[in-house]
């Protein structure tokens, strides 16, 4: 930092005393000598402070994994508008295959100099990813929201659904109507939000005393597609019953027990997990745990804003209580 300040000062040609009172808002520096002390950080290509971010354009980048999954445009929407009604304005960043990486969309933020970054789901939930952007960012200063389950050692403000929660309203849901032989099918196993799930699972076993067979126990990517194919091993185990880590999961798990001659739910249950759009206009109509979409989204944009003006913690890690949605895809064991 004292290398900058000497080459901001020498630049604007004033005392590098004068650069830190504007970099840290102290009066006693005119309006002129101040906006030409920020210009040269400009110029120069170092990062402005946070709280001299939040005059200028009022930008908050919005990281999403992808729009393909409809529990994220959801999110999407309910974070922009209240974004918007705080007077700022949200950069929508999503990834995909082989486009632009996490990593790459917070060097174009940084660019925009935004004030601070929301990420939807993402690598902060991914133990074997790389994690040296959010190291940057904490770096810098810039406020952060994770919405999603993180690693332990994310030093961000957190807003999650409850995980465990909602796989033990799945487990105990199948299991009330009869079915004995009930199998998870999860994201990857180094996904923080799966691997809650699966020991609320072992714990939710345990507690009731039940032996599961190890097969009834699989880990797939998050699409439909993979979904399908990661349920071939649940049929070959014989379960009548299927607790799924996300929506797009469980309607993958649908099409595979058709594919296997199965009816749903005469002959095999499933439930999802998101609630995400038209789920209720499905075929048959889906049973699911329900996050909270509104009142987190709601959340995580009210603790950005605190933390952009300084009033704010990175310490809050806020938890939702999901709620079970029945609907058709789930029936008693004949």
């Amino acid at each position: 930092m004292a290398g900058r300040l000497s080459v901001v000062a020498d630049k604007v040609g004033v005392s590098e005393a004068t650069v830190s009172r504007v970099l840290n808002g102290r009066p006693g520096v005119s309006e002129a000598t101040r906006n030409a002390v920020l210009t040269a950080l400009d110029v120069l290509g170092y990062e402005r402070p946070t709280k001299l971010r939040g005059d200028r354009n009022r930008l908050v980048g919005l990281v999403l994994p992808e729009l393909g999954n409809p529990i994220f445009p959801a999110f999407a929407e309910v974070i922009g508008g209240a974004l918007a009604q705080q007077r700022f304005t949200p950069v929508l960043c999503t990834r995909s295959a082989g486009g632009i990486t996490e990593a790459e969309y917070v060097d174009l933020l940084l660019d925009q100099q935004v004030s601070g970054v929301i990420f939807v789901g993402g690598l902060f939930s991914e133990r074997a990813a790389d994690h040296s952007h959010y190291d940057r960012l904490h770096s810098l200063g810039l406020p952060v929201v994770l919405v999603n389950a993180a690693i332990e050692s994310m030093p961000f403000a957190k807003v999650a659904c409850d995980d465990a929660l909602a796989m033990e309203q799945a487990l105990g849901h199948l299991y009330s109507l009869g079915h004995e032989r009930v199998g998870v099918l999860l994201g990857p196993s180094d996904h923080v939000p799966s691997q809650l799930k699966l020991d609320a699972a072992r714990k939710y076993w345990q507690r009731n005393h039940l032996q599961v067979d190890p097969r009834l126990i699989v880990h797939s990517q998050y699409s439909l597609e993979a979904g399908q194919a990661s349920c071939a091993q649940l049929l070959d185990a014989g379960a009548t019953g299927i607790a799924c880590a996300s929506d797009m999961l469980a309607l993958g798990a649908i099409r595979a027990a058709r594919r296997a001659g199965l009816k749903v739910p005469e002959q095999i249950s499933v439930v999802g997990y998101d609630d995400s759009a038209l789920m209720n206009s499905t075929e048959p109509a889906l049973t699911t745990v329900r996050q909270p979409i509104e009142p987190m989204g709601r959340a995580a944009v009210e603790i950005l804003s605190q933390l952009i003006l300084g009033s704010g913690s990175t310490s809050p890690a806020l938890l939702f209580e999901p709620e079970l949605v029945v609907r058709a895809s789930t029936a008693a064991q004949r």
